[in-house]
């Protein structure tokens, strides 16, 4: 999805001009819907991301998590600083085998050190696949 597409904010777009979404992001086809601090959106592709029984691998759901959760918080950071994550919690709830799995993040807290964000995951029908929690590091720029 070419950045025109997005819904974001102006701030969302300066930081996805300085860094993009990252290459593991992109080899598992993870597309961006929506950023913000307070919010973003991508959707991923089971296929080619599963494990031997077929099934979304836990870790897919983890990368898209961990990319939606890390790009809001350097949002909130910029331009002052940047995000690191410190601690990551993923329940998963159903398998899929199929189709698309769409992560939405939500601010938790955004603080001046810390931001916790937590992502579902959903089928494209809205059934919930898994819940990951994500804490961000706030670091000032050198």
């Amino acid at each position: 999805m070419s950045e025109n597409e997005i819904v974001t904010s102006d701030k969302a777009l300066e930081v996805m001009k300085l860094r993009g979404l990252g290459a593991l992001a992109e080899k598992m086809g993870i597309e961006l819907i929506e950023l913000s601090a307070e919010r973003a959106v991508a959707k991923m592709p089971v296929s080619g991301n599963t494990q031997p029984l077929g099934l979304l691998h836990g870790g897919a759901h983890v990368v898209l998590a961990e990319s939606l959760g890390s790009f809001a918080a350097n949002v909130h950071a910029h331009p002052w600083g940047y995000a690191v994550g410190i601690e990551l919690n993923a329940s998963h709830h159903s398998s899929i085998k199929e189709g698309f799995v769409i992560g939405t993040c939500t601010a938790v807290k955004l603080g001046k050190s810390l931001t916790t964000h937590e992502v579902k995951m959903t089928d494209e029908q809205g059934n919930l696949l898994s819940t990951v929690r994500i804490t961000n590091f706030i670091r000032p720029k050198a």
